[in-house]
């Protein structure tokens, strides 16, 4: 049985229209908690529920955030435990006919070298992927008509044409119902669409032009996705094109509450990355959100949406990633290049398109790796849900009952073993072993993981549960 219980807003939620009333949402930030409100919005969030817009609004608006901050500590460890889910973009075109103020794609800027990888160009990228230990990619396109639905699905077949990659999900344009399903039957993952800023006069200030100026169509994209079978779908909020980033916070859990009302299932992954500089824009009214408020927020987010994946990405600073972890984030990508090629073992930077922003994480996936290490966190490359079709609302149900943790460590563990022995430093393989014995002595039944663990060191792959 589900534990979240989608709520009814003064716009009904139907599949297909647009369900943001930015009126009730203001109202709802109009709150001022008491402690004893905050106390009790926490209870319910530490009992795996999701929480509600007046709800999250409470601890948006609480007059002491250290509550909040610890509660998001103990939610994330009890939910996910020490395990931390690894994967790489790999870009595929910088194309696009869009204008967004903030991104070096935009089709007027001239500064940006524009490409698109040709097939053999897809092999190369993957093959350097994999030869660094990565599994799961996520093939990352502008909005242009030459990435069709038909591109995209061929683009994903020949991605998995390579073995060791075992989940690729997509961040793409919105598609009609039917191009949706097209993609589906490529046996993607997770499918994102970023609805960058849920308040439209902030929306149409940076987007002027190109499709994504029509915000109904953005918003419902997920909506034809889900129809379209896609029942793993991605939210997202670029945070500092608008003043108030609460607003953007309640935009993503009023989603939420949508596909779950649509659909019987929230989102299996939100992601909210700060807009960082991109070659050849200058975007106006930028509002820089400072590091407190985005771990802040990373916090309410895990409370607001226990069961939920958080995507931090390499826009982020090591520091700053490190602290989101603790605080709610499940998903980072490591080892990471967004120039259209940048995974090549021999770079030629003449020859690559350009990156759509700045990252801040430059580092290595074996550096990444090496750092989680150190800090108790388990790396993991697990695809057994995705491969099991424990996806959509099956995931849900083994996610909100508290059951990642218990389900998902093991997984966790028998593919961060693969990356050891086939890819590590022989002190990486040491102390990355020594947190695997860690955490096997911290489960209660251990002998199928014991015996799959012995396996792996004797050379059998792709053992899960």
């Amino acid at each position: 049985m589900m534990i979240f219980e989608p709520q009814r807003y003064k716009i009904v939620d139907k599949i297909g229209e647009p369900f943001i009333d930015e009126e009730e949402i203001l109202d709802f930030l109009t709150i001022q908690p008491t402690a004893q409100q905050v106390d009790q919005v926490i209870s319910r969030a530490k009992d795996k529920h999701r929480l509600t817009l007046r709800q999250t609004a409470i601890l948006l608006n609480a007059p002491n955030r250290e509550p909040i901050m610890r509660a998001a500590k103990e939610l994330k460890q009890a939910v996910y435990g020490n395990r931390i889910v690894l994967f790489a973009p790999l870009y595929v075109g910088n194309m696009c006919a869009n204008s967004c103020e903030y991104c070096s794609f935009r089709t007027e800027n001239r500064v940006t070298v524009r490409k698109t990888l040709a097939p053999d160009e897809i092999t190369q990228q993957v093959d350097a992927l994999t030869a660094q230990g990565h599994k799961r990619l996520i093939l990352v396109y502008g909005e242009h008509p030459l990435y069709s639905a038909e591109f995209i699905a061929r683009n994903v077949r020949q991605v998995y044409e390579n073995k060791n990659i075992r989940r690729v999900n997509i961040n793409a344009a919105p598609m009609t119902t039917d191009d949706f399903r097209t993609i589906h039957q490529a046996k993607i993952g997770t499918f994102q669409v970023f609805q960058e800023s849920y308040f439209q006069d902030t929306y149409r200030t940076h987007h002027p032009r190109g499709r994504k100026a029509d915000y109904p169509w953005r918003l419902t994209a997920l909506d034809r996705a889900m129809e379209a079978g896609i029942d793993d779908v991605g939210l997202g909020a670029l945070f500092g094109l608008q003043q108030d980033w609460r607003r953007e916070v309640m935009g993503l859990i009023r989603h939420t509450n949508h596909l779950e009302s649509c659909f019987g299932v929230g989102p299996h992954t939100i992601s909210f990355p700060r807009i960082t500089p991109a070659a050849g824009v200058v975007p106006a009214n930028q509002y820089p959100v400072t590091d407190d408020d985005f771990l802040f927020l990373v916090a309410v987010l895990r409370l607001a949406v226990p069961y939920t994946g958080l995507i931090l990405t390499a826009r982020e600073s090591q520091a700053v990633r490190h602290q989101a972890i603790a605080y709610g984030v499940s998903q980072i990508d490591a080892g990471t290049h967004i120039e259209i090629g940048g995974y090549s073992a021999a770079r030629d930077t003449e020859n690559e398109g350009g990156a759509q922003f700045t990252i801040n994480d430059s580092r290595s996936l074996s550096q990444v790796i090496s750092s989680l290490v150190e800090s108790d966190f388990l790396p993991s490359f697990c695809t057994a849900c995705y491969r099991k079709g424990r996806t959509g609302e099956h995931f849900m149900e083994f996610s909100t009952r508290g059951f990642i943790k218990r389900f998902c460590t093991p997984n966790a563990i028998l593919t961060f073993a693969e990356y050891l022995e086939d890819y590590a430093t022989a002190q990486d393989r040491q102390n990355g072993y020594a947190l695997i014995e860690r955490e096997v002595a911290a489960l209660q039944e251990t002998k199928d993981l014991v015996d799959k663990l012995s396996r792996i060191k004797k050379g059998e792959r792709d053992l899960y549960f």
